[in-house]
């Protein structure tokens, strides 16, 4: 059974997001912030809809040129599972409060799972994509 951990109380003010993990969780933020940067994974709760679960093909962030492509190939927020994931740094943590740049989710957004950002694991430098993904806005 999924259970979420947090919240997002505050998007994207200056590039700051506020976000606050449940009491009952906040133990597991013990040394967090020795590390620069986390992963947030969230529910994009303003896309849990039969429409929204039930797309699977799209064209990436409506980018001009892109082709046609499964959802699993892109980073559509309308899956059939609404999660997100974004890398973040971590610019402050008080308590049970971690103040955040570069979240993309909404203000609202249920807080699944945080994970340390480690370099040597999560950064593949010489990943391939398709030439449509390499230029264009953050996804």
């Amino acid at each position: 059974m999924l259970r979420f951990i947090g919240v997002v109380e505050q998007a994207q003010e200056r590039g700051i997001s506020q976000i606050r993990i449940y009491d009952e969780f906040r133990e597991g933020l013990a040394s967090l912030d020795t590390f620069s940067h986390v992963i947030i994974l969230y529910w994009l709760h303003l896309r849990d809809t039969e429409g929204d679960r039930g797309v699977r093909k799209v064209i990436p962030m409506g980018r001009a040129g892109a082709p046609l492509v499964g959802v699993f190939t892109s980073r559509s927020p309308s899956r059939p599972n609404p999660i997100g994931l974004c890398v973040v740094e971590l610019v402050r943590m008080e308590g049970n409060r971690l103040s955040v740049r570069g979240l993309d989710a909404r203000e609202g957004s249920p807080i699944i799972d945080i994970k340390p950002y480690i370099p040597r694991i999560d950064a593949v430098p010489d990943a391939s994509v398709p030439h449509w993904a390499r230029h264009g806005p953050d996804s």
